[in-house]
């Protein structure tokens, strides 16, 4: 039940952040949604280091993992949001931004794990 209750913690606290960054960062005039970009690049590094952290250097606990990388990234990041946008980017014909919104977010995401991952040698 403790495993569970951290999950919900770091959960909802991402999903708070993710809410917030959103509400900073995203303008419907825009295009490009970049407060949900930037959670999910962000949420793809801090997953990276946190499972480098946990798999390389056994740095933390199975609770910390939950809590930061389940939980955590895990509210922070988001799929669902991510494919709405692009539905509203074609449905509104703006081919162009979702081509960048989506191969960046595939992109640099991927890119982003494998450097958290990378940063880990220099931090632990």
């Amino acid at each position: 039940m403790k495993q569970v209750f951290l999950v919900f913690i770091g959960g909802g606290v991402g999903s708070v952040a993710r809410y917030l960054l959103g509400k900073l960062l995203n303008n419907p005039t825009d295009g490009i949604p970049f407060g949900t970009f930037l959670a999910n690049i962000l949420g793809s590094l801090l997953i990276g280091f946190i499972l480098g952290l946990a798999v390389e250097n056994d740095a933390l606990t199975e609770n910390h993992t939950l809590l930061l990388a389940t939980g955590f990234a895990g509210g922070f990041t988001t799929f669902s949001t991510f494919a709405y946008e692009n539905h509203v980017l074609l449905k509104s014909g703006d081919f162009m931004n979702f081509a960048i919104y989506t191969i960046a977010s595939f992109v640099v995401g991927f890119f982003a794990v494998f450097f958290g991952m990378y940063l880990v040698k220099f931090f632990a």
